[in-house]
This record gives structure tokens, C-alpha cells and sequence, in this order.
């Protein structure tokens, strides 16, 4: 699992998330996804009734979602500072053990600040080795302890390492959880580079995207800013994922990210 010290940082990074590499080769394998522009135009699609509906038409601008995996952690509260200064939300799936239960206040502040507060499990267990009971324990556990904190349960969920399957979409539909993936991956789990970081995502940004960083690394946080400010002077609007949605809405138990190559 993950934990917040610098030493956790560090060994985590080889132990869990060694394959994440791969992971956009390997993520969902077998589940259809959904696009993000097959969720605006929908059929049927409802307006999102979240926080900011209607702020952003991203079928008239070019937007962009920002999202941090497996926080919060001690640098949070900066980059709180930062996307507020700089007027960005964020979608944040947090992790439960150790980190939604060591640091309250930071989860409480995110949600009163209009980020976008979503369910990376509780303890980074791949749910595609898990049964579904074990499933439901990693996700419901992480929903309770948002709700208490926050007052409202959330409806997204990334699984680790992006693995989902069938009896990961129906434990998530269950519990009310659509799964988002990503298209954009800097691997901040990799190195401290805060310069490498901003180009890799540099590099990869485009219309539509879904950035994946962690908030928990040394690296990352101080790439945001310059991150921010080079895409939106390439003309990005940031948006929450529901935002990305919108007027779509997203499903419980679908998966939304990039389509296969």
C-alpha cells in the first residue's frame, strides 16, 4: 500500500506500482470504454447535476482534466495553494488507509475549495486479484470515509493501476462508482524531476485529455504550476472529469478513458 513518509514514497513506488508503465497497454483489459466525447453526445445523456455544471461547454473549448492519485499526502495543502492561486480544479481519487484517515482537514478542504473528491480504494490492492467481496471492502471503506468527512459520497473511482474487469465494473456499479482511466501519464513515480515531468505531460497533452499525477511524490507538485501555465497558454480549459462528461453523465460501473489502440 501506499504511505505518506518519504521512505513509503519512495519503496511504494518499486512495490506497487512497478508495472503502471504498462498500464495504459493493459488497462481495462477486456471492459469496453466509453470517451469522452461518446459521453457528451450520449444519447439520452442527462445534464450532470455534480458541482460546476454548466461552468465549461467542452464541446466548444479545448479542455483538459488534471488528476492526482493515491493523496492525500503532505504536499496536498500546496498544491491546494496552487490550483487555487491559479484557478484550476482538480479531480482527486484518494486513497483511504493512511491517507483520507491521516489527513481529514486536507480531504474537507478539497471539497470545500470545488475539486472533485473520488475513490482510488483503500489500501492500492489490484482489484482484478481480489474477489468481489474484497472489491466492495476496498471501495466501500474509502466511500464511507469520504462521506463522514466531506457529506457526500463520491461517484468516480480510478482502480489501481488502471486494472478493472467484469467483477470490478459490477462491484462499482453496485456501489454507484463510474472507473476512470487516463491519457495522459507522466510516471511521477519515477523520478524527482520536477522539469522531466512537466514536459512528459507536456508531450502527451491534447484535447479531451486526462492527466494522471500524485500528489504524493517530491517531484510532482512543483511541476504544476508550469504544467498549468504552458497548457493554458496553448489554449486548454482545466476541468473536473464530470466536467469533461458534461452534459453526459457518468455511469456507475462504465469505464471512461482513451479509446484502444
Amino acid at each position: 500500500m501506499f504511505r505518506s513518509g518519504s521512505g513509503g514514497r519512495r519503496g511504494t513506488a518499486a512495490a506497487v506500482l512497478a508495472a503502471v508503465s504498462l498500464a495504459l497497454t493493459l488497462a481495462g483489459c477486456g471492459v469496453d470504454r466509453v470517451t469522452p466525447q461518446e459521453a457528451r453526445g450520449a444519447k439520452g445523456a442527462q445534464a450532470d447535476s455534480g458541482k460546476g455544471s454548466g461552468r465549461v461547454d467542452c464541446t466548444k473549448v479545448k479542455c483538459i482534466a488534471l488528476t492526482f492519485d493515491a493523496g492525500p499526502g503532505k504536499d496536498t495543502p500546496r498544491l491546494l495553494n496552487i490550483l487555487k492561486e491559479k484557478q484550476v480544479p482538480a479531480t482527486f481519487f484518494l486513497l483511504g488507509e493512511n491517507h483520507v484517515v491521516r489527513y481529514p482537514e486536507v480531504v474537507k478542504r478539497m471539497a470545500a475549495e470545488g475539486h472533485e473528491i473520488a475513490n482510488h480504494t483503500w489500501t492500492h490492492r489490484i482489484l482484478t486479484e481480489l474477489d468481489k467481496d474484497q472489491v466492495r471492502e476496498e471501495l466501500s471503506r474509502t466511500q464511507d470515509a469520504i462521506e463522514k468527512l466531506t457529506g457526500r459520497k463520491p461517484t468516480l473511482m480510478r482502480p489501481p493501476q488502471g486494472r478493472t474487469d467484469d467483477s470490478v465494473s459490477e462491484v462499482s456499479k453496485e456501489l454507484g462508482l463510474a472507473q476512470i482511466l487516463w491519457t495522459v501519464t507522466a510516471k511521477d513515480y519515477s523520478t524527482t524531476d520536477s522539469a522531466l515531468i512537466r514536459q512528459r505531460v507536456l508531450d502527451q497533452a491534447s484535447g479531451d485529455g486526462i492527466i494522471l499525477l500524485h500528489d504524493i511524490y517530491d517531484g510532482t507538485v512543483p511541476a504544476v504550476p508550469s504544467i498549468i501555465d504552458e497548457l493554458k497558454r496553448r489554449g486548454f480549459t482545466f476541468v473536473t472529469v464530470p466536467e469533461l462528461l458534461a452534459p453526459g453523465k457518468a455511469e456507475p460501473g462504465v469505464l471512461y478513458g482513451p479509446e484502444k489502440d
